[in-house]
């Protein structure tokens, strides 16, 4: 059964149908992007998918492609309090910071530096943004010639990277690591930094159950809303992710109190 990259991209797309306001993804958000990419992969790519993961000697993670959209996170952090080797190669691929005062996608990557033919994008360069590995991995895993290891690899990355790109945190930033940095209270009583808010506070609003919440998000999906949200490039969607961030996680914001808050 074969695995094409039109139609992984056409799946994994859908992460435009969530409620744009709560675009945000922790674990929860990318197992509940997972999910509504498995309903829109056709039953040949489904069998595919599940077969290449079911294969997977990893132990970070179950097996499941809702559990396999979280093992990039857990890939980055499994050495970060030791040798740091996947931490510090990995950690810049999961974001573009695109400035607000100087929106500027080309210089945000980095200036698009190539990956040399023989170098595989799991063991890519560590100045490259999240657009480029994207490009990379479907690259990957789009060819039958790339090792079955190094396949693995893309499918696992794009099920999480293709999540990243459409929180708009992962897209923006206000000299302020993606918002990491700005302190806002949430409800009057909680406080913490605005991108773990996007992350994960504004998701568990959808539910906690994330097979119940995709459900319910593809119930309300129309055959036109699904075909117009499978479009575009990472390049068109870090565009749009900057746009929301820049007019809603960035621009609704009240002023800053005096204590910065």
């Amino acid at each position: 059964m074969s695995l094409s990259r039109p139609s992984i991209f056409a799946a994994l797309l859908i992460v435009g149908l969530l409620p744009r306001h709560a675009a945000a993804w922790g674990d929860e958000g990318h197992k509940v992007i997972a999910l509504i990419a498995r309903e829109y992969l056709d039953p040949a790519a489904r069998a595919s998918v599940s077969a290449m993961l079911d294969a997977d000697p990893d132990g970070l993670t179950a097996h499941d492609i809702a559990s396999e959209a979280t093992w990039a996170d857990k890939y980055r952090d499994a050495d970060r309090d030791g040798t740091r080797q996947h931490y510090e190669q990995t950690r810049q691929w999961h974001f573009v910071d695109i400035e607000l005062d100087s929106p500027d996608l080309d210089q945000a990557c980095f200036g698009h530096p190539r990956l040399p033919s023989e170098v595989p994008a799991s063991s890519g360069l560590l100045d490259t943004c999240i657009v480029d590995k994207i490009a990379q991995f479907a690259d990957e895993l789009g060819n039958w010639e790339t090792a079955s290891n190094e396949r693995l690899f893309a499918l696992k990355f794009l099920l999480h990277l293709i999540g990243d790109v459409h929180q708009p945190l992962h897209a923006a930033d206000d000299h302020d690591a993606g918002g990491n940095r700005k302190h806002v209270v949430v409800a009057g009583d909680t406080t913490g930094n605005l991108h773990h808010f996007w992350d994960v506070e504004f998701v568990e609003r959808l539910g906690r159950d994330p097979a119940e919440t995709a459900s319910r998000l593809i119930s309300g999906i129309s055959d036109e809303q699904r075909q117009a949200w499978s479009q575009g490039t990472a390049a068109d969607w870090a565009m749009e992710s900057f746009a929301l961030a820049r007019d809603h996680a960035y621009g609704m914001l009240p002023p800053a109190s005096a204590d910065g808050v």
